[in-house]
């Protein structure tokens, strides 16, 4: 008895442990209204070779579900709004879809939400009456098949379903909607769900330039928004908005449910009017984004609160309609290049040559890749640098500290500012073709330390190169980790003794 119960509290804390290194995470949304797009094989191809772990489709494809099986990368599928009346009215209809559509693909495809329904609110044929039933009617053919704690159910929203927004303390969902929104948040809180909403500051700064700054959109402001309610300090138009989500949650009195952003992002082209659809500010905005989440830096009214966010989208889509900018929200054209880079790690600084996560150094300067700079240029550069350039390039090798994040520019920037600084740092030693430039704020990252003048050693260990945040952050993590580890070891040397 005593080693039975002894191997339970073990296995429990173990599980605790694993649920408390657990943390936010950034996803991609993979939108298929296009006639250009690479197969689905192709692009699950493309999605691990960019590190991207977990997807939202609109749909159940069949050839998308398969063509993700055995990836370890996990979906969240989507009941569409045209289904929405057959699956509220008949439990059957929810019952076939599931074992004809997604059983025979799981678990081979790791599926983990199913969105019912998709901005019914905004939607012109107004269904939101079918969506709590067409909710409970897929939840109940889960729960037939032992499957409802493993796939949660909920519905995606528009920042529309909100009356107010600012200040976030003054949220309030809009009362036109109250029919179904009670009963909806009744079913997310009973089977712990969360709140999916789709955030755009794009949208906002567009459309009120005169009150929005770019900046405010961009996670770049050097001042502070402050509601005059709380007294919280808002840098960034996202956080404002989702604590808006929560503080209408909170006036409801549903204060357990989790906020999920099933979409967010920036395009990079738009029409005439649209100035500030670019790829540089789409750049911006997602890296930033992505640090802001990875950092588990949560919002003003939830510190640290874990926020998983989905990046619309995989590749442009030229079957949307609308202004120019609908069809080119996306991080890869048809023909899988990038758009613009992007890092799903959080880790440094994708374009370098931006001030984010660099620290400035007194007359040193560094040479690193060219934001401009095609990636047939890049690799070429890296091969003679590496090569006839005597360059060590052991550092971006995998496994090694300078490898990720994992593209040309990155692994570019280490190798062009070795042969710099070995070369006398002068402006001959960062040409590369034009491929080269000169920045005088240091891009080293975390353990990637980038050779500066008079130093003969590329890369240490760094272990003070974290903020004073993050390294408090991560302590906290790290001694709640140790305190489990220890605890479970402890109990399983009690285990050997019985």
């Amino acid at each position: 008895m005593p080693t039975g119960f002894s191997l339970i509290f073990a296995a429990s804390l173990f599980l605790l442990l694993l649920d408390c290194c657990s943390g936010s995470f950034v996803g991609v949304c993979y939108g298929r209204s296009a006639d250009d797009l690479p197969t689905p094989d192709k692009v699950a191809q493309l999605v691990q070779l960019h590190k991207i772990k977990y997807v939202r489709i609109y749909d159940s494809n069949i050839q998308v579900l398969k063509a993700f099986a055995n990836t370890g990368i996990e979906l969240m599928i989507g009941v569409p709004n045209s289904d929405l009346l057959s699956f509220s009215q008949f439990q059957s209809n929810a019952d076939s879809w599931l074992k004809n559509s997604v059983l025979p693909y799981y678990p081979a495809t790791k599926i983990a939400y199913i969105t019912v329904g998709a901005e019914v609110t905004e939607s012109p044929n107004n269904a939101s009456s079918f969506v709590v039933p067409a909710m409970t009617n897929v939840l109940t053919a889960l729960k037939k098949l032992g499957l409802h704690k493993k796939i949660k159910v909920s519905s995606t929203h528009s920042l529309g379903v909100l009356s107010r927004s600012f200040p976030p303390s003054a949220g309030a969902f809009n009362s036109s909607h109250a029919h179904f929104l009670k009963p909806m948040l009744e079913f997310l809180a009973e089977n712990q769900s969360p709140f999916m909403i789709d955030i755009y500051p794009y949208y906002a700064y567009r459309d009120s330039r005169s009150k929005v700054s770019l900046d405010y959109a961009l996670f770049d402001a050097s001042s502070e928004v402050i509601d005059p309610n709380t007294g919280l300090l808002y840098t960034n138009m996202f956080d404002a908005q989702i604590d808006a989500i929560y503080f209408a949650l909170m006036a409801l009195n549903f204060r357990t449910i989790k906020v999920m952003v099933t979409e967010t992002g920036w395009p990079s082209k738009g029409s005439p009017k649209e100035t500030a659809a670019t790829p540089d500010n789409a750049q911006t905005y997602n890296t930033n984004l992505i640090r802001h989440v990875i950092n588990n830096t949560g919002t003003p009214a939830k510190p640290g609160e874990e926020l998983d966010v989905y990046i619309f989208s995989l590749f442009n889509e030229n079957r949307k309609p609308g202004l120019e900018s609908e069809r080119n929200w996306g991080l890869f054209y048809p023909d899988q290049t990038s758009v613009y880079s992007l890092d799903f790690t959080g880790r440094g600084a994708v374009d370098m040559t931006t001030e984010a996560n660099i620290t400035k150094s007194n007359g040193t300067t560094w040479c690193i890749a060219s934001s401009k700079a095609s990636q047939i240029d890049l690799q070429n550069a890296i091969d003679w640098a590496c090569g006839p350039g005597n360059v060590d390039c052991t550092a971006i090798q995998p496994s090694q500290p300078c490898f990720e994040p994992d593209n040309l520019a990155s692994h570019a920037s280490f190798a062009f500012n070795s042969y710099y600084q070995q070369n006398g740092a002068s402006d001959v030693a960062c040409s590369f073709g034009g491929t080269g430039v000169k920045v005088d704020k240091d891009p080293s990252y975390d353990k990637c330390i980038y050779m500066r003048a008079g130093s003969n050693k590329t890369v240490t260990s760094n272990t003070t190169a974290m903020s004073t945040s993050s390294s408090s952050l991560n302590g906290n993590s790290s001694s709640i980790f140790t305190f489990l580890l220890v605890t479970c070891l402890f109990a399983l040397m009690h285990i050997q003794r019985y």
